[in-house]
């Protein structure tokens, strides 16, 4: 009897073979995706309280605005405070509190910003980004504000992420409060293709959301 076997069975058993190393794969991807998200959302829970402990006992001394809070475009929830970036079904979510001129803000963007754009990206993560002005009112002056503005006005033409990311990658030294020149934040609007237009412009320089960023710091 010979001890060969048949062609067709071998093709049958790579095949199978090759079909179980697949499945062995999603779920090792699968797995990821989901120590990630708790990961992720662990860590942007610290970051949160890290914010509320720096403002315990603190008043905002940041600019007083009045006149209507004016939401951006797209912001969703109560009072339309929220800002969302991803899928609207995505099986998590992922609160973020950020204040644009906060060191600690800017440490967490740089250690996970790849992590949540990547699972955000694929579908399997839905941000929520809140923007605060806690440097404002701990070190004074105005550019936790203005930067917020500016941010609420690039989400009024879908540029908020990558204007996001760019205001944390050029984020100054705390003291320094460039973010309030709003020529630096037009500035940076050049990093982020089709924002710098006529429209951004005024927006940040009317400072169109401002009370809607006040609103939004005390929710």
């Amino acid at each position: 009897m010979s001890d060969k076997i048949p062609e067709g069975n071998r093709s049958a058993r790579e095949r199978l073979a090759q079909q179980r190393e697949r499945e062995k794969g999603r779920e090792k991807r699968r797995r990821t995706l989901i120590v990630a998200s708790a990961v992720v959302g662990v860590l942007g829970l610290a970051a949160v309280v890290g914010l509320i402990a720096a403002n315990a006992g603190k008043d905002d001394g940041g600019d007083s605005v009045s006149g209507p809070a004016v939401a951006p475009s797209g912001a969703i929830g109560e009072a339309a405070l929220t800002l969302p970036v991803g899928a609207a079904d995505a099986p998590s979510t992922l609160t973020i509190w950020e204040d644009f001129r906060c060191p600690v803000c800017a440490q967490f963007e740089t250690a996970f910003r790849d992590t949540i754009t990547e699972l955000a990206d694929d579908g399997q993560l839905r941000v929520e980004y809140h923007l605060a002005t806690i440097i404002d009112g701990n070190l004074g002056g105005s550019g936790s504000l203005r930067a917020a503005n500016a941010a609420a006005c690039a989400q009024d033409v879908g540029k908020f992420a990558p204007y996001h990311d760019a205001l944390f990658s050029n984020q100054p030294p705390e003291p320094d409060d460039a973010f309030a020149k709003n020529s630096r934040l037009i500035e940076l609007a050049g990093e982020v293709e089709g924002l710098d237009t006529p429209g951004f412009r005024s927006c940040v320089e009317d400072g169109e959301h401002d009370s809607w960023v006040k609103k939004s710091d005390t929710a």
